[in-house]
């Protein structure tokens, strides 16, 4: 966090914001990236054009960062088994859970969703003891 910026991340949320808006205005879909990717994988095929426009734009300036060499990774010390087990573990909640952090966290809140609510803090929360575990008790 040595590089952070209020005005980057405000300008970030910002945009992000802006983009729900218009998704919401334009299409009448909330922006839940777990939403989005289910409809690729089958859940409304008929909606497939602005669904893979959404995906490529956020996969597409990552990989473009990576090959200007203007990404800046840390390690985290995990292996790759362990980070796809994290990934499918996330993937496994996001279906339990109604929702993704994006959807619950930017669109339902905003929309006054107990349900959103709810889930937001538990996201919080969750988050908040595996912080504490891996920094204070595992060591990291």
């Amino acid at each position: 966090m040595t590089d952070f910026s209020p005005w980057s991340a405000l300008a970030g949320g910002a945009l992000i914001g802006a983009g729900a808006v218009l998704l919401m205005l334009t299409n009448g879909r909330i922006m839940g990236v777990a939403g989005i990717v289910g409809g690729l994988l089958g859940e409304g095929r008929r909606e497939l054009p602005w669904r893979l426009a959404f995906v490529v734009g956020m996969v597409v300036p990552g990989i473009v960062l990576g090959l200007t060499g203007n990404l800046h990774l840390q390690g985290n010390g995990l292996g790759t088994g362990l980070l796809v087990l994290a990934g499918l573990l996330v993937g496994f909640g996001t279906r339990m859970g109604n929702g993704c952090t994006s959807g619950h966290g930017i669109c339902g809140l905003a929309r006054l969703s107990p349900r959103s609510l709810a889930a937001v803090c538990t996201f919080m929360a969750v988050t908040a003891i595996v912080v504490f575990v891996r920094r204070h008790l595992i060591g990291a």
